[in-house]
Order: C-alpha cells, then structure tokens, then sequence
C-alpha cells in the first residue's frame, strides 16, 4: 500500500458564533491515495464542504480546526500559517469551486486567470504565463482557447467556465484536486462531459481527486470510495460499490432510497388524462432581438402541448433549450410573438388589466432558488400572506389564520410562523415558497426547478408533497427540469425541449421506456448512477 496523498486524523472544526461555540466536524478521518477519487457526501450541513475548505485553508474567519490532523504528501500542514498554505494551494492541491458563476472574476479576461496560477506560484513569468494559459484552456477541452482567453466569464456558459476552473485547479499539475459539488449547477450532458474530462486529466497525471457532492448517483459512477458523513461525523465509509450497493448505515440507506431515478417506482402513475385541457399552448414561438442584427434569436420555436386539471406537464430540456421562456410566457412575463396560449378556454394575450390580474390569482409560480426568491426581511406569516393581501382578501387576523393552515398543508408547524426566511433551511423555505403559491387556490402552478437546488432527501420530501397536494387540492402542474431522474418521479406528460424545439412529447412512461428521438436517448444515458462504479484499478 503506498503512503496516501491526503490523511485526516481525528480531525475536528468548530465555529464561534455570536452566542456559542458549535462543533461543525467532529473526529472525522479519512484518506485519499495517489490517483484514487474519493466521494465526501451528505446532505447540507453534514459538514463534508467544511471538512474539504480546511484542507486548503479557506475555512470563514470564525471557523477554526479544535483537534487531529490534516497530512498532506507526508507532512502536517494542520498549524501552517496562511502564507505558506497559499504556497500549497494551487501548486499543489488545485480547487474546483460549487458556483462558477461567482468564482471567476468578472472584470479579468479569462486568460489572464489561468496565466495567474502560473506566475503567482513561479512557475512562469507573466509573458510565459500567459502564452503557457492558451494550453491551459485548450487541455480543458475548451474550443477555440486563443478567442476564449480574450473573453471575460460572461461570455462563457456554465460549462464552459467550470471547465475554465478545472484548468486552473490543474494548471500546476497538483497531487491532490478538491472539487466542491463542481457540477451541480449543470445540466446531466454537461456534468457528464465535465466529469468525464476532470477524470481523464486525473487519471493521465495520477491526481488524486476528493469530490465533495450530495449526489449519490455522480459518487456511484466516479469514485473508488465513498465516505458518507452527517452531522459533522463520519456514518461509514468503504469502496463505493460496498457502500451504495449494501450500506450498513440506516441514514446511507435513507439517502438511497431518497434519490430519485430511473428504475424506481414513480410518485405518479402516467395514465392517460380524462378531463379537457385546462392550459393549451398552441404554436407558440417567442422570439428576441439582437442588438446589431435584424435577425432575431428563436427562444421558442413552434411549441405545442397542453395540461389537463390536476396533472402534471413536465418540459425538460438543457440549459439554454427555451423552458423557462414557456414558463415564463404561460405566466405573461413574456408576450409570445406568436400563437396563442389558452387558459380555461381563454386566450391569454388578449387579457390586459384587471381581466389578466384575475387571471393571475389562478396561476402561480414557485422559483427555483428558495434562498433568493422569500425577503429575508419579511417573517413567515408575512411571505405567506402576501398574495391575499395583495388581492385584498380577509382581514390581517383572517389572512393569519389563513397562513397557519396553508402551513399545515405544506407539512410546517404554526410555531413558523414568526420566524424569518434566514432561520428555515433550504427544504422549510420551498415549503414557505409553495404555501405562498398555494394561498389564492390556484388551478395552476409552475414550478422552475423548484428542486435543483436540495438535497436529495429534502428534494424527495418536496416531490411527495407536490403529488399529495395535486391529489388533494386538484391543482395542475407545469414543472421545468433539467433532471430527468425528477420528472420521471412526478410527471403524466413530459415534453423534451431542444434548441427552442419541442422534439418528443408524450407520456412520461412511454418517453422514459421506449424514447423515440436520439437527443432524449443521451440525456437520459447521461443521468449519473445509471453504471456501476468505474474501476481505475487503483491499489488502495
């Protein structure tokens, strides 16, 4: 057995807060060994991006390692000050960020950030540097690097900067890389491309990679070992296709049967719909303008479908494929250029005024992000009230009582009602979220993404509350996805967007069972979890 790369020893972090000391890892211990991966994960809070930051040094300025030790390529760097983990950090174990979008500089040119790993650790000078970036960007599988390294981050799509992140995690070729969830901003193509290349860039330099994720499908496909923490300690840990194959751990056997899949029983059950059409969407294409050009861009492309009472439509497509442009024009936050959009045998661009806003108290929407869509200023009662006061309906005691049962609905204690956005976890603010879309009784509701975000035992608790409030309520579903493991859970109908174009349509059953177009075929190979672990042949 060779000496590991990576070593934690009983390690321990802890937070000090304004009222307390908390204890966020507690002995946690665990090894990497040169050109293995290894899988940290768990829900949010279980303390694994925690754990993953102190190696390198990043851990918030009131967090802190209280025991163990971290050994890294034979030497403890557990006390090193912050000058000499700078030293280690980039040269010598590369990070691959969560969020693309916010870890590149937006005023810096990309090729200026990959050249700055280079010169920053004395590996090039500036002129080589930047020269040396162009290969960078090129070994990230991006095309065209000369035109990419003048662009600056906006210009790149989310794929495209990840990939730019992987290039600088291992642009001075480093022992160990760390990548924190660096996919789950991404659709199932483009993860599976991302990770595919981190892989082959490991594998051909003998990295060894710790990939931190709460999605146990990516763990399955990508690491030799998986260790599952919660609450800050280690639950068990062994080769991955022990751990999710035959896990010993109750919680490891929770967040199995939580993940959504492929060849699990659906929520729903596709039977074909009985009632007429409560939304129809016929035709409908939205085009934009392009400053420069007279030749607009089709977001939406001639799309047809419709949604019966008390079923769920689900449109899914990468990023980019036009779903939120339907969504949002079934809404009218967009007036389609044309075709037309029937809502209960309305036409639904006709409407202006008081007509349309009457029209809105039977269509609500629940975003995708719970922790940007609730103002943390306003307290529960308040979020959850706001549609009714909106309209003018009841009383401020009636809207009250009001909010306390729509509460109840959502599975969340009355005591909630007076707290504020910024003290409920992710899962409680989706709650809050779909009990303020639920407060005026609407007939529809469109739902963006409204899972993405959660882990995977709180996004299964959303999804069999979602299908027990249809049965219960009779409410219709638009549902927008890029996971087709989630719309196959809670989905009659799906529709498959590309480029603007509605390329299959038909019952989720027989879209998943027997998909007629070679698009849907990839995305739906491209789900992670759908293969046994890969075997590298690494001698642990």
């Amino acid at each position: 057995m060779s000496d590991p790369v990576l070593e934690l020893d009983s390690l321990g972090i802890g937070y000090r807060t304004a009222t307390a000391d908390v204890d966020a890892v507690r002995s946690v211990s665990l090894t990497v060994q040169p050109g293995e991966v290894v899988a940290l994960v768990g829900e949010s809070g279980s303390g694994k991006s925690t754990t993953a930051h102190s190696v390198i040094g990043l851990l918030p300025g009131n967090g802190k390692v209280t025991s163990g030790r971290i050994v890294f390529d034979g030497r403890d760097i557990t006390g090193l000050k912050a000058k000499k983990l700078r030293e280690i950090r980039g040269a010598e174990i590369g990070f691959v960020p969560q969020d693309p979008a916010i870890a590149l500089n937006p005023v810096k040119k990309i090729g200026i950030q990959a050249a700055e790993a280079l010169w920053v650790h004395g590996l090039a000078g500036r002129k080589e540097a930047k020269e040396q970036a162009i290969e960078i960007l090129a070994r990230a599988g991006l095309s065209h690097p000369e035109a990419r390294a003048q662009q600056y981050p906006h210009e790149l799509s989310g794929g495209m900067k990840q990939r730019v992140l992987i290039g600088i995690a291992l642009a001075c070729r480093p022992k160990l890389v760390i990548a924190d969830e660096p996919t789950s901003a991404l659709d199932v193509t483009v993860q599976r491309r991302i990770l595919d290349h981190l892989q082959e860039l490991t594998s051909n330099s003998g990295t060894a990679v710790l990939l931190i994720t709460h999605d146990l499908g990516v763990a399955a496909d990508r690491a030799d070992r998986t260790v599952v923490m919660r609450h800050g300690e280690v639950v068990e840990q062994g080769q991955t296709v022990e751990i999710l194959g035959s896990p010993s751990q109750a919680y490891t056997k929770n967040l199995l049967q939580a993940a959504p899949s492929l060849t699990g029983v659906p929520l729903v059950v596709a039977s074909a719909a009985q009632t007429s059409p409560l939304l129809s969407v016929k035709n409908v294409t939205k085009e934009f303008a392009l400053p420069g050009t007279s030749t607009p861009f089709v977001a939406v492309d001639d799309v047809s479908f419709e949604i019966a009472r008390g079923r769920t439509f689900s449109l899914i497509g990468e990023s980019g494929s036009g779903k939120s442009t339907v969504a949002r024009s079934v809404l009218r936050l967009e007036q389609i250029t044309k075709g037309r959009i029937d809502f209960d045998g309305v036409d639904l661009s006709r409407l202006r005024g008081e007509e349309l806003r009457q029209v809105r108290k039977r269509i609500q929407l629940v975003y995708q992000n719970p922790f940007s869509s609730i103002d943390p200023r306003f307290s529960v009662a308040d979020v959850v009230s706001e549609p009714s006061r909106a309209f003018g309906i009841g009383d401020r005691q009636e809207r009250r009582r009001r909010a306390a049962a729509l509460l109840e609905q959502v599975a969340l204690p009355t005591s909630a009602l007076d707290r504020k956005a910024t003290e409920l976890s992710g899962g409680q603010r989706q709650r809050v979220a779909i009990a303020r879309a639920l407060a005026l009784d609407p007939e529809l509701v469109v739902l963006d993404e409204p899972v993405s975000a959660l882990d995977v035992s709180v996004q299964d608790q959303i999804l069999r509350l979602l299908v027990e409030l249809q049965e219960r309520l009779g409410v219709a579903y638009l549902f927008i996805s890029h996971d087709f493991a989630v719309v196959r859970q809670i989905s009659h109908e799906v529709g498959v967007l590309r480029a603007g174009k509605l390329v299959e349509i038909g019952s989720t059953e027989r879209v998943f069972a027997s998909p007629a177009q070679d698009y849907t075929k990839a995305l739906i190979d491209a789900v992670p979890g759908r293969s046994a672990p890969v075997d590298r042949g690494v001698t642990v």
